[in-house]
Parts: C-alpha cells; structure tokens; sequence
C-alpha cells in the first residue's frame, strides 16, 4: 500500500523540497554522534539515508563529515545538491551502492516514509562494512506529541508506518544488526551495528 503521494510519500516531498529547510532545521549532531560511538570501525564515509535537502548532513557537515545524500525524490535532490552536498538518487529499498562501501549510514525523521522499511534497513545492513552502524533518528507513537504526528500524517495521506524503540530495535535485529536504544522520548535514536567475521 502507499499514500495518495505513492511509494514514499515521493510527490509531497518533490513539491515541498523549495519550503522544506525553511520549515525543518539541521538535525541535530549529538544524538547521531552518540550512535556512532557504538561503531567498532573509524566513521569516515557515511550515507544519509533518505536524507532529503541533507538536512542530517548538514548537521554532520559541521561534525567533520560529508555524508552522501540518498533519496528517491528528484525535488529534494535538487536541493541538497544546491546546498554543496554529493547526493544519489536511488530507492533505500534498493540502494545503488557497493556492499561494504561506507562505516555507517543515518535515517533521521524520515524510515516511517519507507514503503518498505525492513527492505530499507537489509539493504543498509548490506552496505554499511562489518563493525560500521546505522542511526536512526525516529518518533515515537506512544507519546503525546507522537501520537499527534502519527494522526497528522494519516490526514496528509501519508502511509507511514511508526515504531517504538524496542520494536525497532527488534525490526534492526532481524535485519542483521546488533541493536540498542541510545535516545528515548518523542525524538529517539536506536543503532544497530553490522556484526563483524
């Protein structure tokens, strides 16, 4: 099933992408700084995953890094290629990247976008080397503000899919990663590190 927008709600970003970073700050580094301490490799190279304008990446930018940018929506793209980002375009379900090619990968705010998630979180654990980590940022349903975001996205038309932490953590398990909890409340961060030989 996808949202009136199709898979990904691919249409309202395309059309949203000139007003996104006028509406959405950077992310904040902290928290994905704080899922990168859980890698057993150094971080250098680094995807953001459906990453959008880069609003992840710029954020990281100011930490050292330069993530690239991978998103299905041209509009978005468009506009972290403005911003100076190195991006692909390319579906998180079927990412056009070499197995092994990057130390760690973040999704912030956007894997309930998915079509399908558990492909996009398989084909992170595919790319992400032995010992590198995926961070993802997401909102929790059960809480107040959660629970509004999630009734806000049905009246969208959005077919977002929310999960707590626990059960995405269990979700990155069955994809291959070792998982914990780093950040709980609305906006909480869980990372699951690919298992080395």
């Amino acid at each position: 099933m996808s949202s009136r927008f199709g898979p990904g709600d691919v249409r309202f970003f395309d059309r949203l992408a000139r007003l996104y970073d006028l509406a959405m700050p950077p992310a904040k580094v902290r928290p994905l700084r704080d899922g990168f301490a859980f890698a057993n490799r150094p971080i250098e190279r680094v995807l953001d995953l459906a990453g959008g304008t880069g609003r992840a990446s710029r954020g990281l930018r100011r930490a050292g890094l330069d993530p690239i940018v991978v998103d299905i929506s041209a509009g978005m793209l468009t506009r972290a290629s403005e911003a100076g980002h190195e991006v692909v375009r390319g579906d998180a379900g079927a990412l056009p990247i070499d197995d092994d090619a990057v130390d760690a990968a973040v999704v912030v705010d956007a894997l309930h976008h998915l079509p399908d998630p558990d492909a996009g979180l398989r084909e992170a654990a595919r790319v992400i080397a032995p010992g590198g980590v995926l961070v993802i940022q997401e909102f929790h349903p059960g809480t107040l503000l959660g629970r509004a975001l999630v009734v806000g996205e049905r009246v969208i038309g959005f077919d977002s899919t929310f999960w707590t932490p626990a059960e995405l953590c269990s979700a990155l398990s069955e994809a291959g990663f070792d998982a914990r909890i780093v950040r709980e409340g609305f906006e909480y961060v869980v990372v699951g590190r690919v298992p080395e030989a």
